[in-house]
């Protein structure tokens, strides 16, 4: 009894900080005569909480304001330097790895690129990350001890534990030939930071979206869909606000849905797939097959901007003919795929992202705006918009960067014990959703 009585004080207490941190994190500043009606909680409980948070180097005050009559009010926030947190996007092209303190400025980044005859080797990949964390932490002179986790950013289909045991997250990437990837256990035996230092691992497109709704576009829409628009092409959908309890988040394997029935065979074995006609990789072939002025080793990003300069050549140049449509079959396949995401998802909002999607986006957007409205359901359409991501290519390290943020927030602060294997990867919004069932316990 005595136990089970000490768990449910300890329970309460971390439930009551998580309340604290997130408000401020999320609403902050704000005084403590504010904390109280957003939290629940006492004056009391307000005081010893932000006590117990200030003398850990949690919190730090933000100024002052006026009170109506009474003596000026302490603003509170989240203090930048209370931690360190580690985003890594394993993208098409290159792997991106940043340091970020709690309100995720950057403090330091590399950047590892992918020579195409390796391409997504499993072990240049974990080297690569290895190395990244090594050479950030170096930069910022950052001591290993303070990071709160690493948050990556992978392509494929994650899946907590392997069939054959495998303890951690396993990676299922077809398109770039990874089958139950151990990647979790891999990076643990590789990088070089503290046992208790939690890895969070999650799909690429959702930890874009994560980010977008936390702090770029999505942010205050009941339900956005995100599309991840690189080499390859992905998309999250997330319905519910960054508070609330009853989110939803989806990786959705969007890339692979049909838009041409018996259409370009796509790299992951199928036909017809979106990702056969709107991926970078594809838009390269395709270029290149109709003709096009590419060099044979120009890689996706030189082919995409030589398709765009040539639709697009400034006042003097004229148009190319067959660039213009086959940009134009681009945004009519992107138009009916997103049509497809407003019929089954009815969101708010539709975000395009990607560092390929930022470069067509300005292009391509109104057309893809009139495709869209024209394949999905009249009712539907009007309900949603269509815009660009506002974080830009930095937004999928953002969004790992909120794995472990997440996670420290639901721990109401409190850093893993050493020793410890750290926290299961789990989604962001999982641990947004466990940390309020913690509040309210």
């Amino acid at each position: 009894m005595a136990e089970r009585n000490r768990r449910t004080v300890r329970d309460l207490r971390r439930g009551n900080r998580a309340r604290v941190l997130q408000r401020l994190y999320f609403d902050g500043p704000l005084s403590r005569q504010e904390l109280g009606p957003v939290t629940g909680l006492s004056s009391g409980s307000i005081s010893n909480v932000v006590a117990e948070l200030s003398a850990e180097g949690l919190l730090e005050e933000a100024g002052v304001v006026d009170s109506d009559g009474g003596r000026p009010r302490t603003l509170l926030r989240v203090a930048p330097d209370g931690g360190l947190l580690v985003g890594i996007d394993i993208g098409e092209t290159r792997v991106r790895v940043e340091l970020f303190d709690l309100s995720l400025t950057e403090l330091a980044r590399t950047e590892r690129l992918l020579v195409a005859q390796h391409g997504y080797d499993v072990e240049r990949i974990v080297a690569h990350v290895r190395t990244g964390v090594a050479h950030v932490l170096r930069d910022a002179g950052a001591d290993p001890r303070r990071l709160l986790g690493i948050g990556i950013g992978v392509p494929g289909i994650i899946e907590r534990d392997g069939p054959d045991g495998t303890r951690g997250a396993v990676v299922h990437g077809q398109t770039i030939g990874w089958r139950a990837v151990p990647f979790e256990q891999l990076l643990r035996e590789a990088v070089d930071v503290p046992p208790e230092v939690p890895l969070f691992i999650d799909n690429g497109a959702r930890t874009l979206g994560q980010a977008e709704m936390w702090f770029g576009g999505g942010r205050g829409a009941g339900a956005a869909a995100i599309a991840l628009i690189g080499s390859g092409v992905g998309a999250c959908v997330d319905h519910g606000d960054i508070l609330d309890e009853d989110r939803m988040s989806l990786a959705l394997e969007w890339g692979h849905t049909t838009v041409q029935l018996r259409g370009r065979r796509c790299r992951c074995g199928s036909f017809g797939c979106l990702e056969a006609y709107a991926g970078a990789e594809a838009l390269r072939e395709r270029w290149r097959e109709a003709g096009g002025p590419l060099p044979e080793d120009a890689d996706d990003e030189t082919a995409l901007a030589a398709l765009l300069a040539a639709a697009c050549p400034g006042r003097r140049g004229t148009p190319d003919p067959v660039a213009l449509a086959l940009l134009d079959e681009t945004a009519e396949c992107l138009g009916a795929a997103l049509a497809d995401l407003v019929n089954l998802f009815l969101p708010e909002r539709i975000l395009i992202g990607g560092w390929a999607g930022l470069l067509l986006g300005p292009r391509l957007l109104p057309e893809i705006r009139r495709y869209a409205n024209e394949y999905a359901l009249s009712h539907a359409a009007a309900r949603t918009t269509i815009e660009m991501g506002r974080l830009g290519p930095d937004a999928v390290t953002v969004g790992a960067a909120t794995l472990p943020l997440a996670d420290f927030l639901t721990r109401g602060g409190s850093r893993p014990e050493p020793g410890g294997t750290g926290v299961p990867p789990r989604t962001a919004v999982h641990a947004v959703r466990e940390r309020h069932r913690t509040s309210l316990n």
